[in-house]
């Protein structure tokens, strides 16, 4: 069964949402959501924004290629290793980590501009991006997904066949490494049964934006 494990505490330019984000005004709070390849992060982030009003999604810059169906500024921002690395020289990522081979960051504008307006934000990164989050924006909501077991995890890159036996033997390698980083997050989630570790996700994300409401009546 999916549980909380443990709740700590209840290129080109970015362009925003037409209308306001959030009933109340004030700023807007973000979601950082991380996980190991595998434990479901990607279906768990869409599911929450589809059943979940005015939750804006950032979606990241990467330096790998389009995988079947990817389609570029909807699953990522797909760009060169050369304008990746200027972005880093000027200051363009909020985060930025190598992850697998691959160059990933979130834009400084797009974050800083949403949270300005008050919007709340769904981030979904990995663990070292989500370490620099937390510095940056230390009043983010870190959330990690935890998979029901390390055999399960296995059998989902398996099954996934996106990825060649060397790629996945070092997806679970890296997997090792972000688990043990779990208690770094304000909360754990396993995501056993997907529909259930939905549901967690979504009253999670709910219950904070209800309390950010109620502090400003």
């Amino acid at each position: 069964m999916s549980a909380i494990l443990s709740d700590k505490s209840a290129s080109g330019t970015d362009t925003a949402p037409a209308g306001p984000d959030r009933d109340h005004g004030g700023r807007g709070r973000l979601f950082v959501v991380s996980a190991p390849s595998g434990a479901g992060k990607t279906t768990l982030c869409r599911a929450v924004l589809a059943r979940i009003p005015k939750l804006q999604y950032s979606v990241s810059y990467t330096t790998r290629r389009p995988r079947s169906g990817e389609r570029d500024g909807v699953a990522y921002h797909f760009i060169s290793r050369e304008e990746f690395i200027r972005g880093i020289d000027t200051g363009r990522w909020a985060e930025w980590a190598k992850v697998h081979g691959h160059c990933y960051g979130t834009s400084a504008e797009f974050i800083d501009r949403q949270l300005a307006s008050g919007y709340d934000i769904l981030l979904d990164i990995d663990v070292q991006g989500a370490m620099q989050i937390r510095k940056r924006y230390a009043d983010c909501v870190s959330i990690f997904i935890m998979p029901p077991s390390r055999q399960e995890l296995a059998a989902r890159l398996r099954r996934r066949g996106a990825d060649s036996r060397a790629e996945i033997k070092r997806r679970l390698t890296n997997a090792e490494a972000e688990m043990d980083c779990r208690d770094q997050y304000r909360h754990v989630l396993i995501n056993d049964r997907l529909e259930v570790a939905i549901e967690e996700l979504v009253a999670l994300i709910i219950s904070y934006r209800r309390e950010a409401t109620s502090a400003r009546r």
